[in-house]
């Protein structure tokens, strides 16, 4: 979720590229900088830590210029430093680059050998190089970004200056968004509309593959194709807080609409098509540590501790090991059997969830290996655990946890991968088919989001009621409760999710027709258990909302509302039930009127017991 600012015009842009970046904080960082032309010259300043840093850094020796670039960084490849701040440098062209390079360690070894010096740990400084090399053999700065962006795979999205053309920028997009706006005599670009609206209100998004050059009075698109193209420009209507949501109603929904891009940032840069493998760089622990581990623990708290129930079924599945899941608060006050060489995972969004680091502690005290699977880089259950597995998902602002979970799930699921292959569990071909099916959830994942309005047509039906009960099986269990867990939180509504073979031995005595009861049945291999566990609710008349895989049809017939997801393997469908499950709390909260981004009593980090 790194923030680029770019500016070309009549005015100083220093001021105007600190202020765009501020205007992105609230995406995350964990260090900052900005290239000026300066005098014929770029100069780059660069810091670590908040924007406050790097404007004490400029405030040392001035700078100022009409033509610049800034960037915020979240760490993926190297570590939080200035060495591995944004803006990179190479010859004469600087820039500076959202996303992940899939394919830079080849790139990295071939510029090496052609005598190019590498100074940080980052892929992005790759494209600097490729940049300048094409510019050395005599091609402008546009025709090089383009050579450059023919050579590299991944994700990008790229503004680059070069002291040869002091008055343009060149910009870039595959998979990471940009957005350009004019104003009088001036244009900016940006990662995202909320940087550029202190300027100007009409703007252009370029779209996948577009390469553009921007000039203070002039935007030349270029497609995927290489044709010249003209894009619409689209007026903002948002005031600034609108702005910082992108139009959505609630950071909520906003963060629910992130999903696919969000399991994308999870994913890229962490697989291998050929050879069927994760790549996971900072879990740090090597496959005969992995193989050791004679029991494999999960432990978090709320949302993350249902997304460590679902990796239980994952894990004991693919990777045929025995995993204990367990809840941080309760596991810090009885006496485990943590063994020395056990693995021992830990899940928090923020990393400083204060049970789950509590029973990291005590884990490494009894010898396990402790790996986290964390959204903040440099927390402190980052910093404590041997390896860590980054969501990279940006900042969640809801309180209720969306995104956040999602990739929690995706990051399970490659460590799944990573684990049955060091274990000998999956083959290379096993690899490549699990890969195939996990890099498609975002297309799925966009058409559940599509079909919002089936999913507010339920929540107009239901949202009066005062009860819930939610009914999973197997992996979709724990979906259940979150399921559960999502409506009691922002609507108020008491809900409790539950195994549904378990329905008969106590909850079916609350059944009635005034509880709507939710029903998660995929085509698996307990599809038949499930539809007969709907029947039994439906004998009691309770309204049934059945969320189901598409062309099932018993389920369809029996329900009072149905919702279907795309057809996936078993492993596959808790993403997909959970993000409809969402957008059904989401709707019913908003129905009723509750708070939805900051609901009564809760806290987005519980860092207290």
């Amino acid at each position: 979720m790194c923030g680029i600012v770019g500016y070309v015009g009549d005015q100083d842009a220093v001021p105007i590229l600190i202020n765009g970046l501020k205007r992105l904080e609230y995406r995350g960082y964990d260090s900052s900088g900005i290239a000026i032309h300066h005098n014929g010259k770029i100069e780059v300043r660069r810091s670590v830590g908040k924007l406050t840093n790097l404007e004490k850094t400029l405030s040392k020796k001035a700078l100022s210029g009409t033509t610049g670039i800034g960037h915020t960084r979240w760490a993926t490849h190297g570590k939080p430093s200035e060495q591995n701040a944004h803006p990179h440098r190479s010859g004469g062209c600087v820039l500076v680059h959202n996303g992940i390079i899939e394919n830079y360690l080849p790139l990295k070894q071939q510029l090496q050998k052609e005598g190019y010096h590498f100074e940080s740990e980052t892929d992005t400084e790759v494209v600097a190089h490729l940049v300048a090399k094409y510019m050395k053999q005599g091609q402008g700065l546009s025709d090089a970004v383009q050579a450059a962006t023919k050579e590299i795979r991944g994700s990008y999205a790229i503004a680059a200056v070069c002291e040869g053309e002091p008055h343009s920028l060149v910009v870039a997009r595959s998979g990471c968004p940009l957005v350009i706006g004019r104003s009088g005599k001036s244009s900016l670009v940006a990662s995202d509309v909320m940087a550029m609206l202190a300027h100007t209100r009409d703007v252009i998004y370029l779209e996948e593959g577009d390469l553009a050059v921007v000039t203070p009075t002039d935007i030349r698109v270029i497609d995927a194709q290489r044709h010249p193209v003209t894009r619409a420009t689209t007026a903002i209507t948002w005031d600034s807080e609108a702005a910082e949501k992108s139009g959505y109603p609630h950071f909520m929904l906003k963060e629910i609409h992130e999903q696919p891009q969000t399991i994308l940032d999870t994913l890229r840069g962490r697989y291998s098509f050929e050879t069927g493998e994760a790549d996971l760089p900072d879990l740090s622990l090597t496959s005969a540590q992995l193989i050791a581990a004679k029991k494999i623990w999960i432990v978090a708290c709320g949302t993350s501790w249902h997304a460590g129930l679902v990796g239980k079924y994952l894990l004991e599945e693919m990777v045929k090991a025995s995993v204990q899941v367990d809840i941080a608060s309760e596991f810090r006050y009885r006496d485990p059997l943590v063994e020395k060489d056990d693995l021992f995972i830990t899940i928090s969004q923020s990393g400083e969830t204060a049970d789950t680091l509590a029973a990291a502690r005590e884990a490494k005290l009894k010898g396990a290996r402790v790996m986290s699977i964390v959204n903040v880089v440099g927390s402190t259950l980052a910093r404590e655990s041997d390896g860590v597995i980054y969501t990279h998902c940006g900042p969640e602002i809801g309180v209720a946890s969306t995104k956040a979970f999602t990739a929690q799930l995706t990051a399970l699921y490659m460590l799944a991968l990573h684990l049955g292959r060091v274990r000998g569990t999956l083959n290379a071909n096993d690899g490549r088919i699990w890969l195939e099916r996990v890099v498609s959830l975002p297309m799925r994942v966009e058409h559940i989001l599509k079909r919002e309005a089936e999913i507010v047509a339920i929540a107009k039906r239901y949202y009066m009621k005062r009860n819930f009960l939610y009914l999973g099986r197997g992996i979709n269990y724990p979906i259940a409760l979150e399921g559960a867990l999502k409506l009691k939180e922002i609507s108020y509504i008491h809900a409790e999710g539950y195994a549904a073979g378990e329905m008969k031995h106590g909850p079916i005595a609350l059944i009635d027709k005034d509880m709507p009861v939710v029903v998660l049945a995929p085509r698996d291999r307990l599809y038949e258990k499930t539809v007969s566990n709907l029947m039994e609710v439906k004998a009691r008349n309770a309204p049934v909302i059945a969320f189901v895989s598409e062309g099932e049809r018993d389920l369809g017939k029996a329900a009072d509302a149905v919702f279907t997801i795309p057809d996936v393997p078993q492993l596959l469908t808790p993403i997909l039930f959970v993000v409809a499950l969402q957008l059904l709390a989401y709707h019913v909260a908003v129905l009723r009127g509750t708070d939805v981004d900051q609901p009564r009593n809760l806290a987005k980090s519980v860092t207290v017991e």
